[in-house]
Formats: C-alpha cells, sequence, structure tokens
C-alpha cells in the first residue's frame, strides 16, 4: 500500500508498506526553471559528480528525493 501527503506547497511524503515493512521517502518540487543544477545527467567527469536521475511530475512541479 502507498500512501501520498503533501505536507506543504512543493513538499511531498511518500509512504510505502510492504511486508510489514515501511519505508519513508520525502520529495521536493520545483518548477521546470529552477531544477538544480545536477538534474537529468548521470556523471559528470569533470566534476566527479553524479547527477539527478529519477524524478516525477506531478501537479504542475518536478519532484525530486530529497
Amino acid at each position: 500500500m502507498q500512501e501520498l501527503k503533501q505536507l506543504d506547497k512543493t513538499t511531498l511524503r511518500l509512504t510505502e508498506i510492504s511486508n510489514s515493512r515501511v519505508f519513508v521517502n520525502k520529495y521536493k518540487g520545483y518548477e521546470i526553471g529552477s531544477l538544480p543544477p545536477k538534474f537529468a545527467f548521470i556523471y559528470n567527469e569533470d566534476n566527479d559528480q553524479e547527477g539527478i536521475t529519477e524524478w516525477f511530475n506531478f501537479k504542475g512541479l518536478t519532484y525530486i528525493r530529497i
């Protein structure tokens, strides 16, 4: 079972219950012009930096796990 709860205007909490385990993740929503610089790339060799490769869109915002 999954439960999605909006904590404020740009923050969501996703709670998943599976086999007696509870997983809680928080997500922050961004408008398309304010996405973080490491959004949507896998790896930057120059800076040795991982990118953000997982997100979802909901109600006009792009949500990234925090």
